[in-house]
């Protein structure tokens, strides 16, 4: 059986882990591995990201990528940044990833998208450059990879108003409720989890075989 929470026992388990057990960066460092572990990449890569922790997940993907010597750039729809997204976006421009604004038209020609927009704590209607970068990703006819949610999705109840649609996603930690609901088949192809060692403060519930949808791939990756 596959455990599934809430945002908020994600947030609380979270902060938990990396006050008692793993350093955010390394956490942060395991999330972009378990998505790198997820696609089998070629071709040329776009990952577009926002201000928060869910940036830098793409940030320290870019990074793994050109370390691993896959060509990829990184759009930015905010100039703010969290500590640990600033550290892991230092990080990748030192290894040479481009780094640039997002604008209309900069998604074209790539063979992956990866969204690393909005977390799963995101409510409501996307609005100026995310609702831009959520529309050209849906535009762009690459392969499209979501990490942790589809931007614009809510990751309690599935909702969505506008939210990027994935060939996959990638959640880490535990899978979230609004995953698994009906509406979040319309957004999601294929979904995974990756295990980066968060320690889980309440159990929930359970995916059984019975309740498993059909876009819920039950292999965990490990990335710890």
């Amino acid at each position: 059986m596959i455990p599934c929470i809430s945002v908020e026992n994600m947030r609380l388990s979270d902060a938990h882990t990396i006050a008692n057990f793993v350093p955010s960066l390394e956490l942060m460092y395991r999330a972009a591995m378990g998505v790198f572990k997820a696609h089998h990449w070629q071709g040329s890569t776009a990952i577009v990201v926002g201000s928060g922790n869910n940036g830098g997940d793409g940030f320290a993907l870019a990074w793994i990528l050109k370390e691993k010597g896959f060509g990829c750039t990184v759009f930015t729809v905010s100039q703010k940044m969290s500590s640990d997204s600033a550290y892991y976006a230092a990080k990748a421009k030192e290894t040479g990833v481009p780094v640039v604004p997002f604008e209309r038209g900069c998604l074209n020609g790539f063979s992956t998208v990866v969204d690393c927009l909005l977390g799963t704590g995101f409510s409501g209607t996307p609005r100026g450059n995310y609702r831009d970068a959520i529309e050209a990703i849906n535009e762009s006819g690459a392969f499209v990879i979501s990490v942790d949610i589809n931007s614009g999705m809510n990751g309690d109840t599935g909702d969505a108003e506008l939210a990027v649609r994935s060939d996959l996603t990638v959640t880490i930690g535990f899978v979230k409720a609004g995953l698994v609901t009906e509406n979040a088949g319309n957004y999601i192809k294929r979904l995974v989890c990756a295990d980066i060692g968060i320690v889980l403060l309440q159990e929930e519930g359970y995916i059984t075989d019975e309740t498993c949808p059909p876009w819920l791939d039950r292999n965990v990756i490990m990335s710890r």
